[in-house]
């Protein structure tokens, strides 16, 4: 994707469906056109104007095909990548060079899951592993805890840095009306809650919750007729590392340390010219790793960095102001949403969680088990 123009695409429309406890016999299909049909409304487009479609799920057998009929679409273009939770992230990439070879004109992007109504081992059932399942890992959690454990080990990190995490995103988390969390949280909590797997415990996990969302792409021109202040993308990177975490050359190092450069370079933009971050917090230790990853902060540095409510309300840096997969969703594979509220930032549309003058934002999504990284950088008009 290295020849994708900056700024020639921007996401014009963005939405989530119902969040939490959805209502019963709804399907992953219903919570993907509900939310479609919201980001359709959020931009002024109608169903008809979407000539691309763009979905992942574990709940969907062969998803483009459904969400296609469902919606009684006929798409030009369409693509079904499923690397994770960050597949949305490459679905945007991908939009943007179909938009830009002309091989369409308004891409849809969209995801649902009702993991809460039917648990998460039946929305998400694992594969038989001859090289793991033999230890019985309660994955993925066990797998990141191996990565949190190990850079505990090499860098100092402790579990008071990890409960910061979790500490902030629930502070962000009370400022948004949509998050699932409504109560405070401190550090002792984080520390003192169930252990579910070493150094994590369960508030260091992300939330079980139902729901989707569905974002809206076209190319720069038409953007700028649309409803809303749009917010172009300015640089994308993806990059795959491995499949299984046994596989993962290091565990304190993540595919982010390429998407990201890639991303930067794109957008010729550097961290110091970020105003938030959207990253994908499916357990306490990404937030650290993906900081390190992106350049936010040297390797190693990342649980001092996050320290002192830091990345919370006020910090130096504000990350995940929707409060993140730990507090405010995380419907499974949770990208989509990462990015969504990277859009509304860009677009001021925060109410008293926004950013003042947010004019770049970074979203980042992780799939698997740290496996795959993909990273976005969004503008708002002024950065075109």
């Amino acid at each position: 994707m290295s020849n994708l123009k900056r700024g020639s695409v921007a996401v014009v429309g963005v939405a989530e469906s119902d969040l939490g406890q959805v209502a019963p016999h709804t399907s992953p299909l219903d919570l993907m056109a509900q939310a479609t049909r919201r980001a359709l409304d959020d931009c002024g487009l109608k169903l008809a104007d979407v000539d691309a479609l763009f979905m992942a799920a574990t709940q969907v057998r062969m998803g483009p095909m459904a969400l296609a009929e469902y919606l009684r679409l006929k798409p030009e273009y369409f693509d079904g990548t499923q690397i994770g939770g960050s597949s949305f992230m490459s679905h945007l990439a991908h939009a943007q060079a179909a938009i830009e070879a002309g091989l369409c004109e308004v891409a849809l992007i969209a995801y649902g899951s009702t993991q809460r109504s039917v648990s998460r081992a039946a929305a998400s059932p694992r594969e038989y592993n001859y090289y793991e399942t033999p230890y019985k890992p309660i994955l993925p959690i066990s797998a990141y805890a191996m990565a949190a454990a190990r850079h505990m080990h090499q860098y100092g990190t402790t579990r008071e840095n990890l409960a910061e995490v979790a500490v902030a995103a629930r502070k962000w988390a009370l400022l948004n009306p949509v998050a699932w969390e409504k109560e405070p949280l401190t550090i002792e909590q984080v520390l003192k809650a169930r252990m579910v797997s070493y150094p994590f415990t369960v508030r260091d996990c992300c939330l079980v919750v139902d729901g989707g969302g569905a974002m809206i792409v076209t190319s720069a021109a038409r953007a700028r007729s649309l409803r809303k202040k749009p917010a172009y993308v300015l640089g994308t990177g993806e990059a795959l590392s491995h499949a299984t975490i046994s596989n993962m050359p290091d565990l304190t190092v993540t595919a982010a340390a390429e998407s990201g450069p890639k991303a930067f370079k794109m957008a010729g933009l550097k961290p110091a010219d970020v105003d938030m971050l959207s990253l994908y917090d499916a357990f306490t230790i990404t937030p650290i790793l993906f900081l390190e990853d992106l350049g936010f902060c040297p390797k190693g540095e990342g649980g001092r960095f996050v320290a002192g409510g830091n990345i919370a309300p006020g910090g130096k840096l504000a990350v995940n102001t929707s409060g993140g997969g730990l507090s405010y969703c995380h419907p499974g594979m949770y990208g989509l949403l990462v990015m969504i509220e990277a859009v509304r930032q860009v677009r001021g549309e925060c109410g008293s969680r926004q950013v003042k003058d947010c004019g770049v934002a970074l979203a980042h999504g992780n799939g698997g088990v740290l496996s795959s990284q993909c990273t976005v950088l969004f503008g708002g008009p002024s950065t075109v």
